[in-house]
């Protein structure tokens, strides 16, 4: 792996959106939430990813939460950025604006259908941002794409450093791709994230979790460590509140904005429509694992 491959591994923030009461981007928050993450020992950020909410976002508002998490950071740690769009001309256009506002690397979605057309989409990505270049396989259906093409691409395309791995089931595609690329390709959870321990066992790089941070690099620290039993023994404390809130991403969205807004970090929970609904009996619920979750990182010297 490059030097900025081997910076990524632990625990990368997924960053939701914080929007004021009057709808706008709430920059003070954005603020609040890179501060706490770092403190709680991320190794980087993704910036405008799905959890962003970012299909509903203008290209204006991406540049404003790039740019205010990037002038954060001041170098502390990495930044990449999400150039993922419905379009190519769209990924472009995103991909030069972040190489351009300073992050370190672009992650992009890109749909698969052939090995040339999919070859092409990433070439033109990397002429434009000298960065890392992470690659999301987002499948929830299915096994994404196909290993064989990604352990070819990544020995083709030099700037293909890093997968997002996000298909179902990812146990097995994590051990494949470890296996075909002799462990030089970086290898992040994302969604899969309610099966950490097992990403562990099968040697994983990093995990992109949304919130609880501090939680989740406690877990990685000791397992990489050597004490996988204290590991899994925080982990089943995790369990529940990853179960209720990874049932759709709308619903993570939801939970996770009203859990950093109780850690004070976010001014509102406020979510931009079309989303899933928040019912009463999801506010019942959310609430007690909310409490369970700050209680958790109040006791991770337990562990």
């Amino acid at each position: 792996m490059t030097t900025l491959d081997k910076k990524l591994d632990g625990i990368i923030g997924v960053i939701n959106t914080p929007f004021t009461d009057d709808d706008k981007i709430d920059t003070d928050s954005l603020r609040n939430y890179v501060n706490h993450s770092i403190d709680c020992g991320v190794v980087g950020f993704l910036v405008t990813a799905m959890a962003a909410e970012v299909e509903k976002l203008t290209f204006n508002e991406r540049k404003i939460i790039i740019e205010t998490v990037i002038d954060e950071v001041a170098e502390r740690v990495v930044v990449i950025g999400g150039a993922s769009a419905k379009s190519a001309n769209e990924r472009l256009r995103n991909t030069d604006m972040l190489i351009r506002s300073g992050c370190d690397g672009v992650l992009v979605n890109i749909p698969f259908s052939t090995k040339q057309k999919f070859e092409k989409d990433l070439l033109e990505i990397t002429e434009l941002s000298p960065g890392l270049l992470m690659v999301q396989d987002w499948d929830f259906g299915g096994f994404g794409i196909p290993v064989e093409i990604i352990t070819e691409l990544y020995y083709k395309i030099e700037g293909f450093k890093s997968l997002k791995v996000e298909v179902n089931p990812a146990g097995v595609k994590y051990s494949k791709l470890i296996e075909a690329t002799k462990g030089k390709l970086h290898i992040a959870a994302g969604w899969s994230s309610t099966q950490m321990i097992e990403a562990l066992d099968r040697g994983v790089n990093a995990f992109m979790p949304t919130v609880l941070h501090d939680v989740h690099n406690k877990i990685y620290q000791l397992y990489r460590n050597g004490n996988r039993e204290s590991a899994i023994k925080l982990f089943n404390q995790l369990v529940p509140i990853l179960a209720f809130s990874h049932q759709h991403l709308d619903i993570s969205i939801h939970f996770n904005k009203r859990l950093v807004q109780k850690q004070g970090l976010f001014s509102t929970a406020n979510v931009r429509e079309p989303i899933l609904p928040f019912d009463s009996y999801h506010e019942k619920v959310a609430e007690e694992l909310i409490d369970k979750a700050i209680l958790l990182t109040k006791n991770l010297n337990n562990y």
